[in-house]
């Protein structure tokens, strides 16, 4: 594979799992790893140091989605080919990154989601939250009905992008927090990108980040606004 890829790691008090994360990154693959590290309180700087990362600091939490659009301004200085970005929790395990490239590498995708969604038995054995299941069932439905699209789930931290999305979308456009990445899927297939799927199991911890409650229900009106936008004003979601 002679693609330059990059990994990049939005990180918020991550030291806990930063280490197993980066241990199960193939390096014969990945060029460079980026983490950003949106203001953690913990020692994810240290860890990130110590593991010889490129290394980038929010001084205060600025959200998700600012976090993500860090790491993608980051990545994109080195003309990558391909750039995946991998939460740095272990909800997903970075071995299956070499499957998540591939459609990318072989040109029959533009954008590869991770889902995790296989069986309803398998993702809630994994830990998934039984109101999470279900919501991420209803968005989905949602998405793809209102989108014209086919895909398992919408909703997954692991993803690879082809450079030309990136610097094909106006990213400075877009939320900075969680529904980010929503706007990015919408305007990705909005500007006509293929995106693709593959099952890459979640598992959740105790180490494991994850919004809340109530952060889960504003999420869910954010999408359905989100989604009524693009009913309406499809052009808001271009350039």
């Amino acid at each position: 594979m002679n693609n330059k890829i990059i990994v990049v790691l939005p990180a918020y008090n991550a030291e806990k799992t930063l280490v197993k994360t980066v241990n199960d990154i193939d390096k014969k693959l990945v060029f460079k790893i980026i983490l950003v590290d949106d203001g953690s309180n913990d020692q994810t700087a240290a860890v990130a140091k110590k593991l010889k990362l490129t290394y980038f600091r929010h001084h205060r939490n600025a959200g998700y989605g600012a976090n993500q659009k860090t790491c993608y301004w980051e990545a994109l200085k080195f003309d990558p080919d391909i750039v995946v970005m991998i939460h740095p929790d272990y909800q997903y395990p970075p071995k299956y990154l070499k499957y998540l490239v591939a459609p990318i590498v072989d040109g029959t995708a533009d954008l590869m989601l991770g889902t995790r969604i296989r069986s309803r038995a398998e993702t809630l054995k994994n830990g998934m939250p039984l109101y999470k299941y279900i919501a991420n069932r209803f968005l989905t439905l949602a998405e793809n009905v209102i989108l014209d699209l086919n895909l398992s789930e919408y909703h997954t931290g692991f993803r690879a992008f082809n450079k030309k999305v990136l610097t094909g979308l106006n990213l400075p456009k877009f939320s900075n927090d969680f529904i980010f990445d929503q706007q990015i899927l919408i305007a990705a297939h909005t500007q006509n990108f293929r995106i693709g799927e593959v099952f890459t199991p979640c598992l959740y911890t105790k180490e494991s980040s994850s919004i809340n409650f109530r952060r889960s229900v504003i999420y869910g009106l954010e999408i359905i606004y989100n989604l009524f936008l693009y009913t309406v004003n499809k052009n808001w979601f271009r350039n």
